[in-house]
């Protein structure tokens, strides 16, 4: 799990360094999954989710598809509306659960 300031920064990441080597060799080391096992959400700036919100944010892809309570990168939704002196985190729960 991780929380990035930004989409843009979480996807410069994923597809545009070289962890993009490791994301393109993940079938040498994992098996496909049938199912979501991806979440990202908004989280207020200073807190931390928790291991139970990610699952639960998992679960809620697997059961609605992308939502603006937890999206995907094919699917993102924008950050809610804040003051514009409080910018949103992203969290992000790539780990799936059994």
């Amino acid at each position: 799990m991780s929380v990035w300031r930004s989409l843009e920064e979480l996807r410069d990441f994923v597809y545009r360094s070289s962890h993009l080597d490791v994301l393109r060799r993940r079938r040498d080391w994992f098996a496909r999954l049938s199912e979501a096992h991806l979440a990202l959400w908004w989280l207020p700036t200073g807190r931390l989710p928790t291991v139970e919100e990610a699952k639960w944010r998992v679960e809620l892809v697997r059961r609605h598809g992308p939502t603006a309570e937890a999206f995907t990168f094919r699917s993102p939704f924008g950050p809610p509306e804040l003051s514009r002196s409080r910018r949103p985190a992203v969290g992000a729960e790539f780990c799936w659960t059994a």
